[in-house]
């Protein structure tokens, strides 16, 4: 940890500060971050039972609820801050056991096979499924292994160990075991309705194949094989067929990079065993044709009726689209603008459940409610209107109820049943603690403004309660960059944690303006991938300096302290803010943000066989003034600089060189380095040790009575 002598003021500038902040300091960090987060949600389908994991400050434990009182019950005992996250957590169709993955960092652009040890644990703790059932007796470690998915029977459960497919029996009367070995990383995993077959995706380097287990038999065969890249196999109800996405497969073809084509993929139907597939869907071969990017991808489904149903962005929004298994003219079943993610078919399989920025008030659009729609037609149904934010629908039983997650300006998420949209029942209420700040919390309002180049923006403002004195303001940057922050709690624990840090800041006497920049979801295709973005043009970081020159026109702010901070590529956008702006912007917290594109493209890699990329050098000049390194000589404004040594999506070296730099230039300069954490702030003290030290900057920088 690299601690400049400006830090040490920091406990005696809030000592000075606390007549200041009397009046809105109503509620601690430690208050605000208790809430227990809900990780996970799955249902039985053919029982009136859901389970849910949630992280209670650290400790990450499996519940599960049953009709007709529904208690929440915990199933598991993990009493330690470790860092081991829980996830693919699933409840078998007969309700009886329940299955999940327990350790490493799913979040990641890297590594996520590879164990996280923020404890600091002399052996790291390997990544591991686990079993528990439902009725009673412990959860156990089936095995080390990943990605794994129930029998139909719930008798046994498949998972990935090492790239291959292994076996087990939910009871423990047969052990963990390897069901075959074959070439490449084998993932994807899905039973066949009858559970008597097991369809994968074997990723074998520039192809991949779909290939399926047969236990009768104990042999392999393969879906129509080619030089494609196939993914996502999904059966057909009667479980003689399989639908599956087929995209290119890689080559050596030197495309250009700041003027990047189209990827075409489609939809492709076949037998096991078959040598060629019937395409019942190709993608228009237009920039919104290309591959999903959003929540579940392709999120493929074979549906009653025989269609297939699944997203694509070709009308200039995600949306949700139907085609009959043999072939034909696609249906659009979501227009509008609006984006569809957390899709889930309903148990007869006639209804698609998704979660929609979509609703009667004109703010849904920075809200999700929980919609429904015909596999068969269009005529979307909004289930949750209002003013909450609502996500990730569970269809439970064949009864119609639907298990969501639900949330609020104020009430932090909780898992919810939902009979019919006039009948609800919140669970876990009694998880959140009595001193939970629930009525201190300030309700963000929408705020839209224009950038200069025209393009809309919205952004979320959290106001201090009480005084009317100019007050120091702070924008907000969301990373990703495909994010969409809300006008409530947020459905990612990431951001989730900044939800409750804005209103900590505002709590402290800050105002607090959260900003969608192009590159974000949610405002359709064309502001998902704008022109010359990114490492091709910092297009969005036009959005950031907007935002900040809105604040300084804003009669309840101080327009000589106007603070940025975010993570990730809001870590990046914040380091362009203070290098290109410093006059606009007095003060930043870079949390582990991108520095140098030209290094971290790897670019001069990609452009080493004899065929060059024609606008190589372009791109390499492009993406280097794209970055903040290539604007340091205007950074005048003070900077803490935080970022974890395990980053599995952001390298460290990153933050190593940025810093390097800045202390030639003699920046003023803070900053901290979180040991053997990963981007995600696995640890929940590492999590409070980051939102105060983020607080307490801001609070030093802007220290003085408003």
């Amino acid at each position: 940890m690299n601690i400049k002598p400006g830090i040490l003021l920091v406990a005696g500038v809030t000592a000075l500060l606390s007549n200041c902040y009397a009046q809105t300091n109503q509620f601690s960090l430690t208050d605000i971050r208790q809430y227990p987060f809900p990780t996970e949600l799955s249902a039985a389908a053919d029982q009136l039972r859901i389970t849910w994991a949630a992280d209670e400050k650290g400790l990450r434990n499996v519940y599960t609820a049953a009709a007709p009182g529904w208690a929440p019950e915990k199933l598991t005992a993990f009493i330690r801050d470790d860092g081991q996250e829980i996830s693919s957590l699933s409840l078998s169709r007969n309700g009886r056991w329940v299955c999940f993955v327990r350790g490493g960092d799913h979040g990641g652009d890297w590594g996520d096979t590879d164990p996280v040890n923020p404890a600091g644990d002399l052996q790291p703790q390997p990544i591991q499924v686990w079993v528990a059932p439902v009725s009673g007796g412990q959860a156990r470690a089936v095995s080390e292994g990943d990605d794994p998915v129930l029998s139909p029977a719930g008798d046994s459960v498949a998972f990935i160990r090492n790239g291959q497919v292994w076996m087990a029996a939910t009871d423990g009367t047969v052990a963990a075991h390897n069901l075959f070995t074959t070439l490449g990383v084998c993932g994807s995993l899905r039973f066949s309705p009858d559970g008597s077959a097991l369809a994968f995706v074997s990723r074998r380097g520039d192809h991949s194949l779909i290939g399926v287990y047969r236990f009768s038999t104990r042999s392999l065969s393969w879906v129509a094989p080619s030089f494609k890249k196939d993914a996502s196999p999904r059966w057909s109800p009667d479980g003689r067929r399989i639908v599956f996405a087929r995209m290119e497969g890689s080559g050596t073809i030197t495309d250009s990079i700041t003027n990047p084509s189209p990827t075409a993929w489609s939809i492709c139907v076949a037998a096991p065993g078959d040598d060629s597939a019937r395409q019942v869907y190709v993608s228009p071969p237009t920039p919104e044709g290309s591959i999903p990017s959003t929540n579940g991808g392709f999120n493929l489904h074979w549906a009653a009726g025989d269609k297939i149903c699944f997203l694509s962005y070709a009308d200039g929004w995600p949306h949700l689209y139907s085609v009959d298994a043999g072939g034909g003219r696609p249906i659009l079943l979501t227009p509008g603008k609006f984006m569809a993610e957390h899709i889930r078919l309903s148990a007869d399989a006639r209804w698609l459940y998704f979660a929609g920025n979509t609703g009667p008030d004109a703010r849904d659009i920075d809200r999700r409610h929980i919609c429904r729609v015909s596999v068969a037609q269009p005529g979307v149904e909004i289930l949750t209107p209002g003013e909450g934010i609502e996500w990730s629908p569970v269809p439970v039983g064949r009864g119609g109820e639907i298990a969501l997650i639900s949330a609020t300006a104020q009430r932090p998420p909780l898992p919810a049943l939902m009979s019919s949209p006039s009948q609800w029942k919140l669970l876990g209420e009694k998880m959140i603690p009595a001193s939970f700040p629930t009525t201190a919390l300030v309700t963000p309002k929408q705020v839209v403004f224009t950038a200069p180049d025209g393009l809309e923006i919205h952004a979320q403002l959290f106001e201090p309660k009480g005084g009317s004195a100019r007050k120091p303001a702070i924008i907000y940057i969301h990373g990703g960059p495909m994010r969409q922050m809300l006008l409530g709690w947020h459905y990612s624990e990431y951001y989730a944690n900044a939800y409750a840090t804005n209103q900590y800041l505002a709590s402290q006497g800050f105002v607090v303006l959260s900003v969608n920049y192009r590159l974000g979801i949610g405002y359709g295709y064309r502001f998902h991938f704008p022109a010359a973005a990114g490492s091709l043009g910092a297009a969005e970081y036009q959005d950031i300096k907007a935002a900040g020159e809105w604040l300084q026109r804003q009669q309840f702010v101080d327009p000589g302290k106007i603070g940025v901070y975010g993570g990730s590529y809001g870590g990046y956008l914040t380091a362009m803010a203070l290098a290109k702006d410093s006059r606009l912007f007095a003060a930043g917290v870079d949390i582990h943000g991108v520095h140098d594109w030209s290094v971290l493209w790897e670019l001069p890699r990609q452009n080493a066989g004899f065929e060059k990329i024609p606008d190589f050098d372009k791109a390499l000049e492009t993406a280097y003034r794209s970055s903040p390194v290539a604007w340091l000589k205007g950074w005048t404004s003070p900077v803490l600089i935080i970022h974890a040594d395990d980053d599995r999506n952001v390298p460290v070296s990153q933050s190593t060189d940025l810093v390097k730099r800045l202390e030639a230039l003699k920046v003023p300069m803070q900053t901290k380095l979180v040991v053997g954490d990963t981007h995600h702030w696995m640890k929940y003290s590492n999590v409070l040790l980051v939102d105060q030290a983020v607080t307490d900057f801001f609070r030093q920088q802007f220290s003085g009575k408003w």
